[in-house]
C-alpha cells in the first residue's frame, strides 16, 4: 500500500539509535532460542540497590502519582544542588536545577532551546550515537572534532581550532567517554575553556559517567579550569549509570538560570514533568550511601583488565585501556578487506554483523560513534560471559581469510 502521508524531513535525516538496534536484535534472537552473548547494551549489570527500590515503592503507596512541578520536585533539586556542593565544590541554586526524563532528555532539552537553524555544535569523535541527530532536531549542524586513538583519544587543540568557525555556537563533551572509556587532559580542558570564554561558546559537559573512572586520582573536570566557565557551562548528570538505575529515567541538569528556564519551557511543552516515583527514588540514591557505584567499580576493574589484554593479545587488534565507564573500543580494521564464505568484511558495520551471525556476539559498530574502524563492546557483564565471548571472537577473527 502506498504511504499517502509524507514523513517531517528531520525524519528522514536520522536514523534509530544503533545501540539500542541492536540490544533489540540480540534480545529478539536469545528469545528464538540463539545462545546470544550480548556485550551492545549500555547500562550496568547490577539491580538497583533496595533502599532506592523501597523508596520507590513508597512514593507510590504514599500517593506521588500525580503531577510534579516541570522541573522536577523541591526536594529533589535540592538534593542535586547538595551533591554538585558536596562532591566538587560547585555552587547552584534548585532554579538552576532541572530534572528531565532520563540524561538524554536532557541534552535534548538543552539543544532545543539553544540551537537556531544552522548553529554549528562541536562533538568529539569517537562520540555518544545520539548527539549528533540531537543536534540536527534542533536545527543545528553537529562538527565532529577528530581524535586519534595513538592519543588516548585525548582532544588536539589545533584541531579543534581547526574545526571551529563563526557559526559555532557549542561544544559538547563527554568526560570520561562513551564509546572510548577516555579522560580529557586538564591540558584538553583549558584548551575547551579558553576558547569558550573568548568566543562565547556554551559547553556541555556530559558527566553521567563520572564516577566510574579507574585512575587513583580524580580526573580533572572543564569546570576546574576556570571559575568563569559556570556562567556558560551546562552540566549533564543522572542516576542511570552511578545507582544502575537506567529504567527509571532520571537525569538532571545544572547550569545559567536563563538556559535552564529556557529548558523547561520545552520540557513543559512536551513531558510536562519526569515521572514522579522516579524521582523520589532518585532523591533516596542522592541523599543516601553514596558507595554503589563504588561497589560496581571493583567489579568492573578486573573485566576491563582481562579484556584488553585479551583483545591486544590479537594479532592486529588495539584497543586503548578505558579510564572510565564500562565499554573497551578496540580497533579491528586490520582484518577489513577479509573475507568469510566469499563475504567481505569492509568495515565496522559488517565486522559487527559478521560477529552477530557467526560468533553469536552482539557488538556496536563504530561507525555509530563516527569512528569506523572501531567495534564497541561493554563489560558490564560477567567475567564468564567476556571469557566466552572472546574465545568466540577469536574463533571468528580466525576464520576470516
Amino acid at each position: 500500500m502506498a504511504e499517502i502521508i509524507s514523513l517531517a524531513n528531520r525524519v528522514t535525516r536520522i536514523a534509530p539509535s544503533p545501540t539500542l538496534a541492536v540490544n533489540a536484535k540480540a534480545k529478539a534472537l536469545k528469545a528464538a532460542g540463539a545462545d546470544i552473548l550480548n556485550f551492545s547494551v549500555g547500562e550496568p549489570d547490577f539491580d538497583t540497590p533496595e533502599h532506592i527500590c523501597a523508596a520507590g515503592k513508597k512514593a507510590i503507596d504514599d500517593g506521588h502519582t500525580r503531577y510534579t512541578a516541570v522541573p522536577g520536585i523541591q526536594e529533589l533539586r535540592e538534593a542535586v544542588v547538595y551533591r554538585l556542593k558536596e562532591d566538587h565544590g560547585r555552587h547552584y541554586t534548585p532554579e538552576q536545577i532541572q530534572v528531565s526524563c532520563g540524561g538524554k532528555h536532557g541534552l535534548y532539552n538543552i539543544f532545543q532551546a539553544l540551537l537556531d537553524q544552522g548553529d554549528e555544535v562541536l562533538i568529539p569523535a569517537p562520540y555518544w550515537v545520539s548527539y549528533p541527530p540531537m543536534v540536527q532536531l534542533a536545527g543545528g549542524v553537529p562538527v565532529a572534532v577528530p581524535l586519534a586513538e595513538q592519543d588516548n583519544f585525548d582532544l588536539d587543540p589545533d584541531i579543534l581550532e581547526r574545526c571551529a568557525t563563526d557559526r559555532t555556537r557549542a561544544i559538547i563533551i563527554n568526560n570520561p567517554a562513551n564509546p572510548t572509556g577516555s579522560l580529557f587532559s586538564r591540558r584538553a580542558l583549558e584548551a575547551i575553556g579558553k576558547m569558550a570564554l573568548e568566543r562565547g561558546w556554551l559547553v556541555v559537559t556530559d558527566d553521567i559517567y563520572e564516577t566510574i573512572t579507574y585512575p587513583d586520582e580524580k580526573p580533572p573536570h572543564i569546570l576546574d579550569v576556570d571559575a568563569r566557565l559556570q556562567d556558560q557551562t551546562v552540566i549533564l548528570n543522572g542516576v542511570s549509570k552511578s545507582f544502575a538505575m537506567t529504567g527509571w529515567r532520571i537525569g538532571y541538569s545544572a547550569g545559567p538560570q536563563h538556559i535552564i528556564k529556557a529548558m523547561n519551557k520545552i520540557q513543559s511543552q512536551s513531558t510536562s514533568n519526569p515521572c514522579a516515583p522516579a524521582q523520589y527514588a532518585a532523591l533516596a540514591a542522592l541523599t543516601g550511601p553514596q558507595g554503589f557505584p563504588a561497589v560496581m567499580k571493583q567489579a568492573f576493574l578486573p573485566r576491563r583488565e582481562f579484556f584488553v589484554a585479551d583483545l591486544t593479545a590479537i594479532e592486529g587488534v588495539t584497543c586503548v585501556k578505558p579510564n572510565g565507564a564500562f565499554y573497551v573500543f578496540p580497533n579491528f580494521s586490520a582484518y577489513y578487506g577479509k573475507s568469510f564464505n566469499g563475504k567481505k568484511i569492509n568495515d565496522s558495520v559488517a565486522m559487527a554483523d559478521y560477529f552477530l551471525d557467526e560468533a553469536k556476539v552482539a557488538s556496536v559498530p563504530g561507525a555509530a560513534f563516527g569512528a569506523d574502524d572501531f567495534v564497541r563492546f561493554s563489560f558490564a557483564t560477567s567475567m564468564e560471559v567476556i571469557r566466552e565471548g572472546m574465545i568466540r571472537i577469536k574463533k571468528a577473527l580466525a576464520a576470516l581469510g
